[in-house]
């Protein structure tokens, strides 16, 4: 097993490096801190062949991770390392206009929703300045829908003091492309925003494969 003095030691496995061997190899260093080397290069071999990729296995549920073999402390390690990332990147979001920071949004996004395997309804809320006010889920939903209610999302948008949204979800399918009933929810939300002087900047699709916005594709 690891101690922390080994981490310098660890191959890079950043956005430039997508071997499959460099993330083979970042997760075996992380396992490596509660199992012995061998058992941690097996584990992180199953983990990422039965879950299909790194930012699956982290963002995967503690019960299909202790399923495949994955000791209560290495949980811990793994939910720490997918929390720190979300975090780091959610502070970067909230530090400047929101609308020019696209991609410190979509690496969030991507994070934080990207590998669900269920479907997520969430909205950011912004002021006048466009600066994050909250960043809130507004429904859950199955493999392939999220209830939403246009009354509540625009019903908090008033109670937090907003003046713009952008609204949310992801595609556990795995294709961000939007649906027909997304582009009907989307309007119906603009709608209602625009009657109460509320601005709706973009609807952000999230999928595993990519990002897909609807200020981009021409549909707001």
């Amino acid at each position: 097993m690891r101690s922390l003095s080994d981490v310098r030691d660890v191959p890079c496995a950043c956005p430039r490096d997508r071997a499959p061997d460099a993330d083979r190899a970042l997760l075996a260093h992380l396992l490596g801190f509660v199992l012995p080397d061998a058992r941690a290069t097996r584990l992180a071999e199953t983990l990422i062949a039965e879950r299909g990729s790194y930012p699956r296995v982290l963002t995967s549920a503690p019960s299909m991770l202790i399923k495949l073999g994955v000791p209560p402390k290495g949980l811990d390690i793994l939910a720490t390392v997918a929390q720190s990332l979300e975090r780091a990147l959610f502070r970067e979001l909230t530090h400047g206009n929101v609308i020019t920071g696209w991609q410190a949004l979509n690496d969030y996004l991507h994070v934080s929703l990207g590998h669900s395997r269920r479907e997520h309804f969430r909205v950011l809320f912004l002021n006048s300045r466009n600066a994050l006010i909250t960043d809130e889920e507004m429904g859950v939903g199955t493999v392939n829908q999220a209830p939403v209610y246009v009354r509540e999302v625009i019903h908090r948008a008033l109670d937090v003091g907003a003046t713009a949204l952008i609204l949310i979800h992801n595609h556990p399918s795995g294709d961000p492309t939007p649906s027909r009933d997304d582009i009907q929810l989307t309007n119906h939300v603009r709608d209602a925003a625009r009657v109460l002087g509320l601005q709706l900047h973009d609807h952000v699709v999230v999928s595993e494969s990519g990002i897909k916005s609807f200020k981009t594709l021409g549909l707001l």
